[in-house]
């Protein structure tokens, strides 16, 4: 351990001012100088996110009141071939709109767009949206992406577009192989979505199929799937991060180095870290976060959050913090629930969050300890790790 903190030493003396906790430091208010940006300075994407039901020749477009936008990507996921809509930034750089050409029905696709104001300021915004699907047909969306490579907690989940009644039916048309290979068993969370995890987690070099034979299986009176494709992704080394509240710590655990501790800040005494194991689901080198979509209000509104990764669906990301002091880190719990390390505005890769945010892959495994929340619910992101086995398979259809 001694001779892995030398190796971060360099990274930790230099970081400067630098912090991490996604969108949930303390007070925006203090932080800015000023009261928290108002809704009206973020960029506005069409669809709103989260949108269902866009038609195929729905209307796509990123804006900004003022200033530019660096860049622009919309992407078809969560499907066996992923694909990335073209378009343009006008000249003005005010606005970003497709090329041409349908979208695809039944789709996922998901916007990302970075700006810059016209005081430098860069902003990010990632929203999502589903096409229609067809009358009386289901569809699944699924994690991971075809052909990606994971860490090695990732859990194969689909959402579906409408609630399945004949679970059993859907269940046993969608199977998980792996080489070597291991017992996988699915487990529902209601009626519209189900995950697939072996016992332990994957061995790194796992391969891992995915053969979806839903086409006309019924899944609820009159309701047929239309999905027939067979998808599949890698399991990459082995990593595992824990973090200490208390400590106020991470210890990063990588196959064939020696451990690695970290200072951090998690989540403040009123607004504590869950405990638990959760899954690394997103990777934004920034974003925005903004208190009101989390339930927090005004109290904060971070547009260039660097370094973010998500832990839960519910707004918990690990995450690089350059408001504030470079002592925090180490010492004190200042958060509204995430877990932050130091970084510098813009991000770098040579502070503690550009060195984890660098080495860190969707599937990678964080677990808090020491915590005074409860433990994360195993349906908040990929949160099935913290259910025990057998209870796990009892949540199978085919049991």
């Amino acid at each position: 351990m001694r001779r892995a903190r030398a190796v971060l030493a360099a990274v930790l003396a230099g970081a400067g001012l630098i912090t991490g906790l996604a969108g949930c430091t303390a007070d925006g208010e203090a932080l800015f100088g000023g009261k928290p940006r108002s809704p009206r300075d973020a960029i506005r994407i069409v669809p709103a996110d989260g949108a269902k039901g866009i038609r195929a020749d729905g209307r796509i477009e990123v804006r900004v009141p003022d200033g530019r936008l660096e860049r622009v990507r919309v992407v078809r996921v969560e499907d066996a071939d992923q694909h990335e809509v073209t378009g343009r930034i006008a000249d003005d750089g005010l606005s970003w709109r497709p090329d041409a050409g349908p979208l695809r029905l039944a789709a996922k696709y998901r916007v990302h767009a970075v700006a810059v104001d016209g005081r430098g300021h860069r902003s990010a915004r990632h929203t999502s949206f589903t096409t229609v699907v067809p009358e009386h047909r289901f569809i699944g969306y699924f994690k991971p992406e075809n052909r990606s490579t994971v860490g090695t907690g990732m859990i194969v989940s689909f959402s579906f577009n409408r609630p399945v009644v004949n679970r059993a039916a859907v269940e046993r048309a969608i199977e998980v192989t792996s080489q070597p290979p291991v017992e996988v068993s699915g487990h529902w969370f209601g009626a519209q979505r189900l995950d697939f995890r072996p016992r332990a987690y994957w061995k790194p070099g796992t391969r891992v199929g995915v053969d979806l034979r839903l086409r006309d299986v019924e899944a609820a009176p009159g309701v047929f799937g239309i999905q027939h494709k067979a998808v599949g992704f890698t399991v990459g080394r082995s990593q595992v991060s824990t973090v200490d509240a208390a400590a106020h710590t991470m210890v990063v655990r990588r196959d064939g180095e020696e451990p690695v501790e970290v200072p951090v800040s998690a989540g403040a005494p009123k607004t504590t870290t869950y405990n638990g194991k959760m899954v690394v689901t997103e990777l934004y080198d920034v974003t925005r976060m903004d208190g009101r979509t989390v339930g927090f209000g005004g109290e904060y509104d971070i547009p260039d959050v660097p370094h973010a990764m998500r832990l839960t669906a519910s707004g918990t990301f690990l995450h690089g913090n350059y408001w504030a002091p470079a002592d925090t880190f180490g010492s004190v719990n200042t958060s509204h629930g995430c877990v932050g390390l130091r970084d510098v505005k813009g991000g770098s890769p040579d502070t503690p969050a550009g060195w984890f945010f660098d080495r860190t892959l969707v599937g990678d495994v964080v677990e808090v300890v020491n915590s005074r929340d409860r433990k994360v619910a195993p349906d908040n992101g990929l949160g099935g790790w913290n259910m025990e086995w057998d209870r796990w398979k009892a949540g199978s259809a085919l049991r």
